[in-house]
Formats: C-alpha cells, structure tokens, sequence
C-alpha cells in the first residue's frame, strides 16, 4: 500500500500544502489490504519496539517528530521521537497537543449518531430538510443528498479544496503565509464548493470531499440549536474527560505542552521548511480545527467502539461502510474506516492531515489494541503504513 498525505485524484497530488489540508494520510494502489489499558502509565519502549524502530526510520527518513500512545493487555505505552522544535532543538514531547485534522469528523458523525438514537434527525434525511436553500445551484441539489451521504462521502459534492483560487489563496506558498490568519467561514467555503457541478450524483460512489464534513457540521448546529463547539464539548469531550482536547474557534496558537508544526509550502522549494504552528482555525471549521493528544484520541475511540457514547443501532451504522475505489483494501463507514494490514488483520482507523501535522488513530474493532501517532509535519507519509503495520503485524515484546 502506497501512503500519501490523502485518496483525492485532483487535488491530492498537486501541491504540498494542498494535500496537508486533506483529512486522511491513505492513498492510492493497494498491496496488502493495509483493552483499555489499567492505567495511564507508560510502559517501557521494549514493549513495541518493532514500532520504535518504525517511529525512528521515519524520523531518519526526515519527520522531525512523532509523538505515539498504544493500548493493549501490557498497558499504556508512551513514546516521542525526534525534534518538536527544529529552531531550539528541543525534543518532542510524548502528550504534546496537535492539530488533528480530519479526525475532527469523527467527533461530528458522533455526535448525529447520537442525535438520530434521540429522534432529533435521521440518516436518510435530506441535506435540504436541515439546511433550506443551501445546496443549489450548478446541478447541486440538497433535496437529493442525505445526511448518511455527507458521513460517508458519496455525495457527490466537489470539494472545496480543489478550487483553483481557492487553493491559491489558502493552500500554499507566500498566499498561505499572506492569509493564514483569515477567519474563513464555512458558509464561504460550501459557497466555493457549489460554484462548481458535482463530479458525480448522490450514492453513485464514494469520493472524500470536505465539502461533506462542512456540511455534516452545519447541520448538526442546526438540529442542536447551539454552536457545534459547545455540542461537541457538551457530549464528548466533557463526558470523557478529555482535558488535552479543544475546539478552538478562530484562535491561532496551540495550548501547552505543544511542539511545532511544519510544512513545505513552497514547490519549487521542495527543501524549504516553514513553521506553520501557528493560523486561523476557522479555515478548518468542523473539519480539521479540533486540537488533541494521542492520549485523549486513544480514550475518544475507545469509547466510541466499546459502545459508551452509542447505542448498537448507531454504533453498526457507523461501521457500515462503503468500498473506497480509490484506495483498494479500505472502506469508508461513517466517520471512521477499515482496512486489513499487511498480515491480514482488520484495524479501524481514521487518519488526519493539516498544515503542520499529520495524525492517523488506530484500533482494532473492540478497542482492546489502539495506536495512534502524530507527525509534526505534513510529508513522509510513505511511512505512516510501516508504523502501523509494525504495531498489529510483529508480535509484541514484552518487558521483564
């Protein structure tokens, strides 16, 4: 399996800073189709070391760090790697906080499972039921895509990211650095979105599009009466204590511990580094602005597939899942996806790429064996799939 830093086909393999703004690190050709822990306490590195010796490859083949936590019947493993700042040095940190990216969906497909078991909406409602006269235009009709659809990217919507003055405004080099600090709406986002035809019709395919999780976003403030934030804090983050997660709004920098984020933002300058730690998180309104840790990302699905923030009618809805033709061996559920590893295993994930960092949580389908692990920048994800492959395929080795 070929990793990059997202499964789109146009926008995906155009510029750096484009693909760091997509909401999976999954792409492309197939090769292999790639419990909760006692206590927070870490264990020793020699308890993963096929995954230590990933981690390292990856940051020799040039990631400047990785912060990691896995879960499984030996414990919490903690371990970081690398540089969280390559200006001082200083090393990054094993509960550093980050950008998660597209993992930010997730959250919002929780939290409308959570709305259907309470009556408020259903999965086959129309986009249009919710959000009135929103989605029209150029062969774009809300009446005729649902809220299942938006989960699970088979819409039909042309993502956002994929506008050319869009992308040359916000995607990458002196543009970016220019406007990184722009409250962007999402209004102003779907807007860009429905200026074009969609590539496909309602339920013909899945296509990852973030004009979807825009939109899933936008409907659940609608349903809930209150800012997708507070509902978010209100029945997720609260509940489970997660004290290192955030919904920052339009805020620009990232709470302590933290290291930086980097990002080539320049394609004629494929060696120049830029610190992009700090921008505007409305650009990623309810689609990549959630800050997290490993640890807190690790309770978050645990949970969720242990059954405590799902009744089983919703929770089997969310793994429902839909063939992904662009990345064969891997389907799309709602709001999390499926793949087999390299040995044959299937391991639930979601994965997250955003100017800075890229991010991918694992787990396995009763959360018994989680890893997740986050990269301070948006390249070398062709070492993504090693790292996890490292973790489910080599047997563990444990400490005495």
């Amino acid at each position: 399996m070929t990793m990059t830093t997202r499964k789109r086909t146009k926008a995906g393999v155009v510029a750096l800073a484009a693909l760091a703004m997509a909401a999976t690190a999954f792409t492309g050709p197939a090769q292999a189709a790639p419990g909760r822990a006692p206590r927070d306490t870490a264990s020793t590195a020699a308890g993963h070391p096929a995954t230590q010796r990933a981690i390292d490859a990856a940051v020799a083949a040039g990631v400047p760090g990785i912060t990691a936590e896995a879960r499984d019947a030996g414990g919490v493993w903690k371990t970081a790697a690398g540089v969280g700042n390559l200006k001082t040095g200083a090393p990054r940190g094993k509960n550093d906080r980050f950008r998660i990216g597209g993992i930010t969906n997730t959250f919002v497909a929780t939290v409308l499972l959570q709305m259907e078991a309470e009556k408020k909406l259903s999965l086959d409602d129309s986009v249009e039921r919710h959000l009135p006269g929103l989605v029209t235009g150029h062969g774009n009709d809300g009446s005729r895509i649902t809220v299942r659809q938006l989960l699970n990217h088979t819409s039909g919507l042309f993502d956002y990211l994929a506008d050319a003055d869009y992308a040359a405004t916000y995607l990458g080099g002196d543009s970016f650095l220019q406007h990184r600090y722009d409250t962007v709406t999402p209004q102003s986002r779907i807007g860009v979105a429905l200026s074009h035809e969609p590539p496909f019709q309602p339920g013909v395919r899945h296509w990852y599009s973030t004009t979807n999780d825009v939109l899933a976003a936008l409907v659940l403030e609608q349903v809930a009466g209150r800012s997708y934030e507070d509902e978010v804090r209100r029945r997720i983050i609260n509940p489970l204590g997660l004290t290192a997660t955030s919904l920052p709004g339009s805020g620009i920098r990232l709470p302590q511990p933290s290291g930086r984020g980097y990002s080539r933002l320049f394609a004629a300058q494929p060696d120049r580094i830029d610190d992009v730690t700090e921008m505007n998180a409305s650009q990623a309104w309810g689609n990549g602005d959630i800050i997290s840790s490993a640890a807190d990302l690790n309770r978050f699905y645990e949970a969720l597939m242990r059954g405590r923030l799902l009744p089983p009618q919703q929770l089997g809805a969310m793994k429902t899942t839909v063939e992904n033709p662009d990345f064969p061996g891997s389907s799309y559920g709602l709001g999390i996806e499926r793949l087999t590893t390299s040995c044959g295993s299937t391991v639930w994930y979601h994965d997250g790429g955003t100017f800075g960092w890229i991010t991918v949580a694992t787990f396995t389908e009763d959360a018994r064996h989680q890893l997740t692990y986050n990269y301070n920048a948006n390249w070398g994800a062709q070492t993504l799939l090693p790292v996890l492959n490292a973790e489910y395929c080599e047997p563990p080795a444990r400490s005495r």
